[in-house]
């Protein structure tokens, strides 16, 4: 989606928000000079060869998913919002650039309403997919139609793979945690029937014992933990994971207001290079 947002359009769009803002002049041209050479400067680099993106925001910047979010929130205010009230929509929901829509088929022509989407800018191309059997798929979640109510259930894509971090790779034990803390957080977080819930519980076994876990452990690792409230600032500190021998050194830090988190060398960017690949 980055590529697709025209920034001549998005510049407009934000010095007209800037205009619109109380804050002192000199501010406003800052941000409008330092906004024009993120833009300006589109570089990416690819099998060792450096490129320039003539169109678009750039793939991979930190700033890309913060404007192409600007310049949404923009088009949904300015020309989207107009248009589920001339097509009756009942419902318009967003994450990034998915979008569920609701609407009752005997009021509503889809076709007509997908035309005025892609009608909204040449650039940004919408696609649609239909209900199937009453059951549609949105992130992570079917939503199945029933009478005069919706239910959902988990979803997962034809190519996902039960694969975590095994318990038995050198990855700090946190890391190891939070796929665990991420699946039985989804699972008490969404309002799933009582049989989808044991379905899901049991394939959360399923994808813990596959990757070495005991499910004993499971109970305590679920419960949220409660942390102190406090004025004072708490401090980070990063530290290279090769072992457990870090923790003799990071222990250390336990009686002070500094937390320690962990990074790993193995990781993708560093297995998927050239000279990874080749070796």
């Amino acid at each position: 989606m980055c590529k697709n947002i025209p920034t001549d359009e998005l510049l407009t769009i934000i010095e007209s928000a800037c205009n619109n803002n109380d804050d002192e002049e000199g501010l406003k041209r800052d941000i409008l000079k330092l906004l024009k050479v993120v833009i300006d400067h589109n570089y990416f680099q690819f099998m060792g060869r450096t490129y320039v993106q003539h169109y678009g925001l750039a793939m991979g910047a930190p700033t890309s998913s913060i404007l192409s979010e600007f310049y949404l929130q923009h088009l949904e205010n300015s020309k989207i919002c107009d248009i589920l009230l001339n097509f009756n929509i009942l419902g318009y929901f967003r994450y990034v650039d998915d979008l569920l829509i609701i609407y009752n088929e005997r009021k509503t022509d889809i076709e007509d309403l997908l035309y005025c989407f892609n009608d909204i800018t040449p650039k940004l191309n919408f696609t649609i997919q239909k209900e199937t059997r009453g059951s549609i798929n949105f992130l992570d979640l079917t939503f199945h139609r029933v009478v005069n109510r919706f239910s959902i259930d988990i979803y997962r894509k034809p190519t996902y793979t039960d694969a975590i971090i095994p318990i038995d790779t050198c990855h700090p034990t946190e890391h190891k945690y939070a796929a665990k803390r991420y699946l039985h957080n989804r699972l008490n977080s969404y309002q799933l029937s009582h049989e989808k819930r044991e379905k899901e519980s049991e394939i959360i076994q399923d994808i813990l014992q596959n990757n070495g876990y005991s499910t004993s452990v499971l109970k305590s690792i679920s419960s949220p933990k409660i942390h102190k409230s406090g004025t004072e600032k708490t401090h980070w500190s990063k530290f290279t994971y090769f072992g457990k021998e870090n923790r003799a050194v990071t222990k250390a830090f336990k009686s002070t207001r500094i937390k320690v988190t962990y990074s790993t060398k193995n990781t993708l960017e560093k297995l998927l290079t050239k000279k990874a690949l080749t070796s």
